[in-house]
């Protein structure tokens, strides 16, 4: 029984662990190519879960959350684009500054969730092919969570495709290498930047459908994965989808298996314990990342 246990932890760690990588991938993004820090990320995620509630009241049943998807991705890379556009061009020059403009944008996207849909928070009930489970070996599937790896393998190899075989990746590699070389061949930076940072922040969206799968959206549900974010991002390598992948796998299985013998919060702590401890012995993360931008 004891085996079984931990073979179900083991899942559900896998499970946690897609929902890290949709969470981070935006952020490794912003950062690998404007090495900004977005404290509104999480508002992304929060932002997605709203939209496929609103999605599943126009379409209800197992269409609407297939919908949801798209929706939710759009709406929360036009808004990524909007705060890039008004905010972070402005202050990338200044990190501080858009650090603390951006965790402003955060308060603000929250009080406005808020008073549109409450504090409470909205239900988004999983259709009915989402609602079962599979048994294997002894081991409980839920047939949402295994969504939810399928989701974030099927986008982790899109944005693989998008970076090594289309002409916005080749962009996007050569601004993240050497920004200052990129721009002086002609490449339009400010474009790139706009167009990564809408990418990161649909991915949020994606994430926030997902996370509405498993419990209720909330004004505050982005906090709850922010943080796991941040960690996973800066164990991984800064800016390295490689070291993110590879980083959101183990803070997911580390965290589901760590709560076998401790509580959620005691396993949280634990959690940012193993990262400092990991960061002391390679600071560097998982993948070391040289560019001429960290190299400065």
């Amino acid at each position: 029984m004891d085996f079984a246990l931990f073979l179900n932890q083991l899942f559900n760690g896998f499970s946690l662990a897609s929902l890290y990588l949709l969470a981070s991938l935006g952020l490794a993004l912003s950062f690998g190519i404007m090495r900004v820090i977005n404290m509104a990320h999480g508002e992304m995620l929060m932002l997605g879960g709203y939209l496929a509630w609103l999605t599943l009241l126009v379409v209800p049943g197992g269409a609407g959350i297939l919908l949801a998807v798209p929706v939710a991705f759009a709406g929360a890379a036009a808004m990524g684009g909007l705060i890039q556009t008004s905010l972070i061009r402005r202050l990338s020059s200044r990190p501080l500054d858009t650090l603390l403009a951006t965790w402003g944008v955060s308060l603000i996207l929250q009080q406005a969730a808020r008073d549109l849909f409450g504090a409470i928070g909205v239900e988004v009930r999983a259709p009915d092919w989402l609602m079962g489970s599979f048994t294997v070996a002894g081991v409980t599937l839920p047939s949402a969570r295994l969504f939810i790896i399928a989701v974030a393998v099927l986008v982790l190899g899109a944005l693989a495709l998008v970076l090594l075989k289309t002409r916005i990746g080749l962009l996007t590699r050569a601004v993240n290498q050497d920004r200052m070389m990129a721009s002086a061949v002609g490449i339009d930076v400010k474009r790139v930047d706009f167009t990564v940072f809408c990418l990161g922040s649909g991915i949020a969206g994606l994430a926030g459908v997902m996370l509405a799968l498993l419990g209720p959206v909330t004004p505050n549900v982005g906090q709850s994965y922010i943080i796991p974010a941040f960690l996973v991002v800066v164990m991984g390598g800064l800016g390295s989808i490689v070291g993110t992948t590879t980083a959101a796998i183990v803070l997911g299985v580390f965290s589901a298996l760590a709560q076998m013998f401790v509580d959620v919060s005691v396993a949280q702590m634990l959690l940012l314990v193993f990262v400092i401890l990991f960061i002391q012995i390679r600071p560097q993360g998982v993948v070391a990342v040289r560019t001429r931008q960290l190299d400065v």
